[in-house]
């Protein structure tokens, strides 16, 4: 078969699911043609791997030379940029965080032959809003670049929580932390690593935010960790906790905590949006949401545009710590969750690609 990708290869979460999709390509011996989002590759973040990258580079370097129009392509892009196409027919992966669907996001979708959306959530807000050429697929877990690490991190037995993602408001970060704090700040029970540096940010911004959620305070059991430019040092991060937290009001899938959690870490995670597709009741901590609220935030969330209109789901902080106590008590039972564990051969890169090329080869 042949067919086109047209995909963002760099080290955030989009380039991440990029790479991943690749080397499953490349593993399987499939040559397709490969335009890179923005025209940059950036596979600083992988472990060398040469013949991989060679591999890579020779896909893009045939494509002016070999790809047709008449041959279908896969793009995974964002929504907003997506209506242009290097071929007849096309199937996006995109991710989309909120609870409406703007008319521009339609028309987008409906003018893709197929859109994936890794969030049955998503899924149904485009449907309920008349666009029936969408469908559900899974991620996966990323066994080449996140493994179960035997390390010693702390000498005693305190149980490490991991604060996780991109500082947002939509993510809850704010929350979480004045929660936690009240609770846990000063226990030598208990530790805090949080990774929430933002690369859209200036790092004086970062400093700032940190200052602002922290209230100008220091505590000797939080940190704050900055930008990891390799996903090995992420990889020892993850490695490093006992709890992920994920109490984010709209995710596409929830990347570092569904590694986290199928590295064996328990989670306390918002029964809500994309983090039904894989948290539930025995391989995480479920907290039930509370209610909605406005995505708007300023920065990534603004009123009356074309796109990300809509609303996220919020969460009480009494549930949010009742959570914690009920992760805590299943660490003490056992530091490794073997239900979490599981995930790694449910959500494969095999299978993942095999619905990408299923749906491809349907068009």
């Amino acid at each position: 078969m042949n067919f086109a990708l047209n995909i963002p290869i760099n080290s955030v979460s989009f380039g991440q699911v990029s790479v991943l999709l690749l080397r499953e390509l490349y593993k399987r011996k499939i040559n397709p043609c490969i335009f890179p989002v923005g025209g940059e590759i950036d596979l600083s973040a992988q472990a060398e791997d040469k013949e991989f990258f060679e591999w890579i580079s020779k896909n893009i370097n045939k494509s002016l030379k070999e790809h047709k129009r008449s041959h279908p392509t896969f793009k995974l892009w964002h929504l907003s940029d997506s209506i242009e196409s290097y071929s007849e027919k096309q199937v996006l992966l995109s991710f989309h965080e909120l609870d409406k669907a703007t008319e521009e996001e339609l028309n987008i979708a409906k003018n893709n032959s197929k859109v994936l959306f890794s969030s049955n959530h998503s899924v149904n807000v485009f449907r309920e809003a008349g666009c029936d050429n969408v469908d559900f697929i899974p991620l996966a877990f990323d066994n080449y670049n996140f493994t179960r690490l035997d390390k010693e991190y702390h000498k005693d037995d305190r149980i490490s929580f991991l604060l996780v993602g991109k500082y947002e408001r939509r993510k809850g970060h704010s929350k979480v932390l004045e929660a936690w704090i009240e609770n846990y700040a000063d226990n030598k029970d208990f530790f805090l690593s949080c990774a929430v540096y933002n690369p859209f940010f200036k790092p004086e911004d970062n400093n700032k935010i940190i200052a602002g959620a922290l209230k100008g305070k220091k505590y000797f059991n939080i940190q704050f960790l900055g930008f990891m430019p390799k996903n090995s040092l992420y990889n020892d991060f993850l490695n490093s906790g006992d709890v992920v937290v994920g109490m984010s009001g709209g995710e596409g899938w929830a990347l570092p905590e569904f590694q986290a959690t199928a590295l064996g870490k328990h989670s306390v995670m918002l029964n809500a949006h994309a983090h039904k597709d894989w948290a539930n009741e025995k391989n995480s901590v479920l907290v039930e949401p509370s209610e909605k609220m406005t995505a708007q935030d300023g920065l990534f969330f603004k009123p009356d545009g074309p796109f990300n209109q809509g609303d996220i789901f919020d969460f009480n902080q009494e549930d949010f710590i009742a959570g914690c106590e009920k992760a805590i008590e299943r660490v003490k039972a056992n530091r490794v969750n073997e239900e979490g564990l599981k995930l790694q051969q449910q959500f494969t890169a095999e299978k993942m690609v095999d619905k990408i090329l299923e749906t491809v080869e349907n068009l």
